[in-house]
């Protein structure tokens, strides 16, 4: 089972982060914004489930889903002890193990620019919906 955040494509998504990409309550998109993927998100870090937050705080991996229409990618990753999820816009997944109020998992296998180049076009029309899925696997640690 996983939990599902949804968000807005924007014309200034560039998606071109090496190391991070980003969901954002924000509506709007400055050019240095290129780990945004999504804008208007129904939710940031701090109004994530308790229980989400409680799986993802035990380190284990996570997968990330992403679906635009038809298309989709997907991004594995882990939880960390250290996570807060404490900002209230944003919600980071990161290559690296930084930990910030904004991050939802670390040791990403993919950043913004490693998604779909065919995703990332389609999100860069406003009217497209971007579905974030977020599962942690409780299986293995």
């Amino acid at each position: 089972m996983g939990w599902v955040i949804r968000a807005s494509g924007h014309p200034m998504i560039t998606a071109k982060h090496r190391t991070t990409f980003m969901i954002t309550k924000e509506e709007e998109l400055g050019p240095r914004g290129d780990c945004v993927i999504g804008v208007g998100a129904e939710r940031s870090a701090a109004e994530l489930d308790p229980e989400l937050k409680r799986l993802i705080v035990l380190g284990g991996p996570v997968i990330i889903r992403l679906r635009v229409g038809r298309l989709s990618d997907e991004v594995r990753a882990r939880g960390h002890p250290a996570l807060t999820f404490t900002h209230p816009s944003d919600i980071v997944v990161r290559k690296s193990y930084f930990v910030c109020g904004r991050t939802l998992a670390v040791g990403a296998d993919k950043a913004a620019a490693d998604l779909s180049r065919k995703l990332v076009a389609a999100l860069k029309d406003p009217a497209m919906e971007l579905e974030l899925e977020i599962v942690p696997d409780t299986t293995s640690r």
